[in-house]
């Protein structure tokens, strides 16, 4: 399977980039830091929020990057899906706002999402967190940075050293088979899966549900840093498909994956104590 050949993906990042800076400003124009935003809210149709700063930051983001491939299809969490993106070789996944609710309320930890995928592959991906003043890149093959800078996951390798990030759910299961360091909440997905990547927290733990714009940059970011992602069995999150949800996923270093792993299927077999 032929990939977009590398120099055409390195020409993209920068505006790519430039264009996730810009829509975060279009963001930060509503965001009130320990206060409730300033933007409009409103509940969808399944009661997730949405505010006039997501639907601004899709729009723009939208015009920006069809410019910049016009023969890429497109799935945001903010448009009404079109199932042209399954025969596009390339798709343009964005979560225009990754955290609404953090967004909402005031946290900083939410961040603009942007992935191309080549196939159903991530090959560029872009996670900028505005008031964080943190932007996470990666090209497929060429490493991640944060902020231009080289990022790799951390070299802890047992879970009893390991800071894991997730739902409070699955830590406590979690934690009924293993000892290991609860790290805070993290309310953007891509987030902890960027602060795993530049070895902030160890792993992190991944409910049901997510959907591809959730995870496809943050993915090949983590991928990129030495890092991976995986559902319980140890196989790779899929993109493009006709419905973008994934089941439990676990993301870690590569040195915590496998005790990682064996302590969910631990879990999944109904093991209750520590072993």
């Amino acid at each position: 399977m032929n990939r977009l050949p590398m120099p055409i993906a390195s020409d993209l990042l920068p505006a790519v980039r430039a264009s996730c800076i810009a829509a975060g400003e279009i963001a930060l124009a509503l965001f009130r830091p320990g206060e409730k935003t300033a933007a409009r809210t409103w509940s969808k149709s399944g009661g997730s929020p949405v505010t006039e700063a997501d639907i601004g930051v899709d729009t723009f983001l939208r015009i920006q990057l069809s410019v910049l491939l016009p023969d890429a299809a497109w799935l945001s969490e903010e448009t009404v899906d079109d199932a042209l993106r399954l025969s596009r070789r390339f798709v343009w996944v964005v979560d225009p706002i990754d955290g609404t609710r953090a967004f909402m309320g005031g946290s900083p930890d939410w961040a603009v999402c942007v992935a191309l995928l080549d196939e159903g592959v991530p090959i560029l991906g872009a996670v900028h967190a505005p008031a964080c003043n943190a932007t996470y890149t990666a090209i497929s093959g060429a490493g991640a940075f944060l902020n231009d800078a080289a990022i790799s996951v951390s070299k802890v390798a047992s879970l009893k050293e390991a800071r894991i990030a997730g739902p409070k759910p699955m830590l406590d299961a979690l934690a009924r088979l293993e000892a290991f360091e609860p790290a805070d909440k993290i309310p953007s997905l891509a987030l902890r899966l960027a602060r795993i990547a530049d070895g902030t927290i160890d792993a992190g733990l991944i409910s049901p549900d997510a959907r591809d714009w959730d995870l496809a940059a943050a993915d090949l970011i983590l991928n990129e840093a030495g890092g991976r992602m995986t559902g319980g069995e140890g196989q790779p999150a899929i993109y493009n498909r006709e419905t973008p949800v994934h089941g439990m996923l676990v993301a870690s270093s590569n040195g915590l994956a496998e005790p990682l792993l064996s302590a969910l299927q631990r879990l999944r077999d109904g093991q209750p104590q520590r072993i």
